[in-house]
């Protein structure tokens, strides 16, 4: 693995009032240029763990390190070299998206993104004089993004990226994120959208009850939790489960095949919402 650019030990988060802990003895790292998804589910202490990352909140037990330095010893600079894109939408509702980016640039004192260009990229140049009022909530979230990205972030993080996407904006958009990575950025990324996870982590950690299940790579996962074998959907017939051993002696798929007949061939691994489910259910 490459340098971590996060490293968190022992992590335990406690608010005020309550006897539970909302994170308790989480450890993990995250590699410079990878896509870290945090999956779990509601209350489980991923938004917690992504509150204490980004330095909103600043209580915790444990030792956490980010870009090289303990997370205490950083000041405001460390906002000029991280990019926040949270699940709801936000902006200045009666200045256009163009002025927006142009706002949020002024901010930092480092090298930004340009505005247009940022908008072309979240397809939203065509919006670029309108109010972001007047926007639709996916327009918004792609907005998010594209502010999230502005001053060019080595360290960046996300919540619902592709939320309000129709197919082809969300595969639009991880391919925004995925071209930060391959340039560098590290992406740390909560999600209940598992094909986004799938297409999109290198690696998932899955959290429940405040504290790590698993972390692996969606591949890993997928194989794991899934059974060797194919499925075979024939024509006018009900779906036919083939084990990997009996493959070399099925001479009716052979004929089936020859025939035409087999609509559909496909491995029988577990989806990411079958690991999900039984992960989190394991643990519960």
């Amino acid at each position: 693995m490459a340098e971590p650019v996060i490293t968190v030990e022992k992590l335990c988060v406690r608010y005020p009032g309550s006897d539970a802990l909302a994170v308790r003895e989480m450890d993990f790292t995250v590699a410079k240029g990878e896509v870290f998804g945090f999956l779990g589910p509601s209350g489980a202490g991923k938004s917690t763990t992504q509150r204490v990352l980004t330095r909103l909140l600043r209580r915790y037990e444990g030792k956490v390190s980010v870009l090289g330095r303990p997370l205490h010893d950083w000041g405001p600079e460390y906002f000029e070299r991280v990019g926040v894109g949270f699940e709801l939408p936000a902006g200045f509702g009666k200045l256009t998206a163009r002025e927006n980016l142009a706002a949020f640039a002024s901010l930092y004192r480092g090298p930004v993104e340009d505005p247009d260009t940022l908008l072309e990229r979240v397809d939203l140049g065509d919006a670029a004089d309108r109010r972001v009022s007047d926007l639709s909530k996916g327009m918004k979230m792609r907005l998010n993004l594209a502010r999230a990205l502005v001053n060019r972030p080595e360290l960046l993080f996300l919540d619902e990226p592709t939320s309000g996407q129709d197919p082809v904006r969300a595969a639009l958009l991880r391919g925004v994120v995925r071209e930060a990575a391959d340039a560098g950025c590290t992406v740390f990324l909560t999600t209940h959208d598992m094909s986004t996870a799938d297409l999109l982590c290198d690696r998932l950690a899955f959290v429940t009850r405040g504290s790590i299940s698993a972390i692996d790579t969606p591949r890993d996962f997928k194989l794991r939790y899934g059974s060797p074998g194919l499925v075979a959907e024939v024509k006018g017939e009900e779906p036919k489960e083939l084990s990997m051993e009996a493959l070399a002696d099925d001479t009716d798929l052979l004929e089936l095949l020859r025939a035409g007949a087999v609509e559909t061939l496909h491995t029988r691994e577990a989806s990411l919402d079958d690991v999900f489910a039984t992960v989190t259910r394991e643990k519960l």
